[in-house]
């Protein structure tokens, strides 16, 4: 995949993954377009990153897909890379009734709802161009399950399987269609977390994205960095071990649940 000259759509680019792409995608001389809900963050990138450009747009809502697919392709006609990085990650204990229907929605929304949408908007145009690509951000817990982020691990299992039916779809097209599989990185995707992830199983996110942005380059469609490929392997070999090994921390929670 060639990324000098190209025009990149990152979903999500006001943090952690999203922005450090835009850091690294600047080094490969690429015009880079972001998007984000929060318009204080759009605005702090834009400072820091002058030649970016940037666009409230929330993915989980389909209105503002549309908007921002007509004021893009009018304003780049020329872009060719869609990259789908926003997510959320919540953790959730199912048995809480206090948790609606909307609440729940949103995560499913946003995760995978919004990257099919994102796609099925933009492909016509990005197959005009001569040379494209999709890049779709799942997870490691794609494979296994992590109890704790129910919803997530359901929403990025349906990433990693749309992502393979699409590449299997644009095989004869001129649309190289990559798949980033991180394990747990170092982000503020769990910020709002009342039990933190382990901080060694953290990959720095500058990693990550270093081997992303290498993988692009060499064509690798999938693109597992750090554990994440140990975890696509062990769901084959020993799935009930690293399911039972991921729940400790579900039950942890609930006991700290228990005392407050």
């Amino acid at each position: 995949m060639q990324l000098k000259d190209s025009t990149v759509l990152i979903t999500g680019g006001t943090s952690g993954i999203g922005l450090e792409l835009v850091k690294q995608l600047s080094g490969q001389s690429a015009d880079i377009i972001i998007t984000g809900r929060n318009l204080d963050g759009l605005n702090d990138v834009k400072n820091r990153f002058p030649n970016i450009h940037a666009f409230q747009s929330d993915v989980s809502k389909p209105d503002d897909i549309q908007q921002l697919y007509g004021t893009v392709t009018r304003q780049f006609p020329k872009l060719n890379i869609l990259i789908n990085n926003a997510g959320l990650m919540r953790q959730l204990d199912l048995a809480n009734a206090k948790t609606d229907l909307e609440n729940i929605a949103c995560e499913v929304n946003t995760n995978l709802s919004g990257t099919i949408s994102m796609v099925h908007q933009f492909l016509p145009h990005l197959l005009k161009q001569q040379s494209a690509a999709i890049m779709n951000i799942s997870s490691g817990i794609a494979f296994i399950p992590y109890s704790i982020a129910p919803v997530y691990s359901a929403a990025k299992a349906g990433v990693h399987a749309y992502t393979q039916a699409l590449r299997l779809q644009l095989q004869r097209s001129g649309i190289e269609v990559f798949e980033l599989i991180p394990p747990g990185v170092e982000t503020n995707l769990h910020k709002d977390w009342e039990l933190k992830p382990p901080e060694n199983r953290l990959m720095q996110v500058e990693k990550v994205v270093r081997v992303t942005v290498s993988g692009m380059l060499k064509g690798k469609y999938e693109i597992t960095p750090g554990l994440s490929g140990m975890i696509k392997v062990m769901s084959r070999i020993a799935p009930g071990f690293f399911l039972k090994v991921g729940h400790r921390e579900f039950e942890k929670l609930k006991a700290l649940s228990r005392q407050q």
